[in-house]
Order: structure tokens, then C-alpha cells, then sequence
């Protein structure tokens, strides 16, 4: 069985682990760990990446009794961004990488990634070696809501409507926080580098 697709066997296991044989846990763990590294990896530093999954699984077991039967691979994976979302509330820190030491190939990039509009130009461009670094200098000037929103709509290639569920938003705030991050990463790109500025 794929460790993403759905199981009623889940929600039985949930209540026996509810019940008090703690043991049933370690099944759901192993079930899905695929599906939790898959998600805390695109957002997460790569050093911190074995913790956030563990705090995931931590708070998971916490919240059983908060689940109602549905599909579990969708509400931990809620669990999961939210987890990431809250690391980067917590332990934001900017880069080392200043805008003025950027070459002239990732500053022709920005110029690039600026002019596009569609979310799947903006995915293809983020999956670039040499854009990555500004990409990730970037994200890291923004706000952990903000971060988390364009990671989610603009490299993941999920929906308003997805991104609002698995935020726990709704539709109207993330399109007001799509419209106001790529707002902030145009004057990162161009106000920071016209103005010798870095901060926002």
C-alpha cells in the first residue's frame, strides 16, 4: 500500500492509541514518515529537518484526539506545514548572502522571475541551481506567513483553496498574502539593489 493513500484501519489504530496502547503509535509512525519527510523537507533547513519531523509526529500524537475519522495522511499533513510554519515563527534568521555580493547571472534571473506571472514559470525558475540561492535569500527577508504562502502556491504547486486548508487560513488571506509577499520580493529584488539596502 502506498504510505500517502488512506486506510479505515487508521482511524482504529487512532482510538487504540487513545485507549491507552501507546505501542499502535509507533505503526503510524512508520506508515507515514515518508509522507512527513516529504513535506518538512521543502521547508525546513536541511539541518533541522530530523527535529521538525519529530516534533511533527509529537504534536500528531497529542492531537489524536482531535481526529475524527477522516483522512489521516491529510490531516497530518496539516499537521506537518503547520509544524514548518511555526518553526519559522519561532527560529527566523536571515542569510549571510547580501545582494550586493549576487553575480550577474542571478541578478539577470531576478529580472526574469519578476516579469512572470504564472505560478508554473515561477516553479520552474525556483527549481534552478543558480536561482536558488537568491530565491532562498529572499524567502528569508520575508515573514514566516509570507514564506510559508509562496512555498506553498508558487513552488509547491498547490492551490488557494489547498494552501488555505493546510494552513488553516482562509481562501481571502492567502490570496491577500500572495499579493502582498510578491509585492515584498519585487522591492527586495529592486528597491534593496537600487537603494544598497538589504532589510525590509
Amino acid at each position: 500500500m502506498d504510505n500517502n493513500t488512506y486506510s479505515p484501519d487508521d482511524y482504529q489504530i487512532v482510538r487504540r492509541v487513545i485507549a491507552g496502547d501507546v505501542n499502535a503509535f509507533e505503526h503510524l509512525m512508520k506508515k507515514y514518515q515518508r509522507l512527513v519527510l516529504g513535506v518538512v523537507k521543502k521547508h525546513v533547513p536541511f539541518d533541522e529537518i530530523e527535529d521538525t519531523v519529530q516534533d511533527v509526529f509529537l504534536r500528531t500524537y497529542r492531537s489524536l484526539p482531535a481526529f475524527k475519522g477522516n483522512n489521516f495522511s491529510h490531516w497530518l499533513s496539516v499537521i506537518a506545514v503547520r509544524t514548518c510554519y511555526d518553526f519559522w515563527r519561532e527560529h527566523y534568521k536571515s542569510r549571510e548572502l547580501a545582494m550586493s555580493s549576487l553575480t550577474e547571472q542571478h541578478q539577470v534571473w531576478v529580472e526574469a522571475a519578476l516579469s512572470e506571472k504564472s505560478s508554473q514559470s515561477f516553479h520552474e525558475a525556483g527549481m534552478k541551481k543558480e536561482a536558488r540561492e537568491i530565491l532562498d535569500w529572499a524567502l528569508d527577508k520575508l515573514s514566516a506567513e509570507d514564506r510559508m504562502v509562496l512555498e506553498l502556491v508558487y513552488l509547491e504547486g498547490h492551490s488557494v483553496k489547498e494552501a488555505a486548508s493546510l494552513l488553516g487560513w482562509s481562501t481571502a488571506n492567502v490570496k491577500v498574502r500572495l499579493f502582498r509577499s510578491r509585492r515584498k520580493l519585487h522591492w527586495l529584488f529592486t528597491g534593496a539593489t537600487k537603494h544598497g539596502r538589504s532589510d525590509l
